[in-house]
């Protein structure tokens, strides 16, 4: 096998179908539309989901529940991952960002309660569970509502 031997595979590249371009071609005159109907005209055809008149599918399904359209999303981090700054540090959702506690930032941050806390810590965040509030205090470290 040598470059200039290289060649695709068998209908591995299909040639573009070029309609109205008379009848030799063999998409000449109705160009593949067949003849009269809905889907020969310009601009014919029916909305994607439409079953001819008939009750299409996503309504015949039934549905449940709500979607609430102003609902938050937080990103949630455990105190125990907040061992890893240093003492004193000031805890920001940016700096959460930045050392990938948080992957993408949503709505906001809350912290949970969950493990152990080591170091006092100012930790900057939207909310706070009652348990991580009373942990981060008790070692001697601050909480700020952003």
């Amino acid at each position: 096998m040598n470059l200039h031997t290289l060649k695709p595979n068998e209908g591995a590249r299909k040639k573009r179908k070029r309609v109205g371009r008379g009848t030799g071609s063999g998409h000449g005159k109705t160009s593949g539309r067949g003849s009269k109907g809905q889907n020969s005209r310009s601009g014919g055809g029916v909305r994607p989901g439409f079953e001819g008149g008939q009750l299409p599918l996503f309504q015949r399904i039934p549905k449940r529940g709500f979607k609430n359209p102003n609902r938050l999303l937080y990103n949630v981090v455990n105190i125990e991952d907040l061992n890893v700054f240093e003492e004193n540090t000031v805890v920001t959702p940016e700096l959460l960002l930045s050392v990938r506690l948080i992957s993408k930032p949503l709505d906001g941050i809350k912290i949970l309660g969950n493990g152990a806390i080591e170091k006092k810590l100012t930790v900057k965040a939207h909310k706070f569970s009652k348990a991580a509030e009373t942990a981060i205090k008790n070692i001697g470290g601050t909480v700020e509502v952003v």
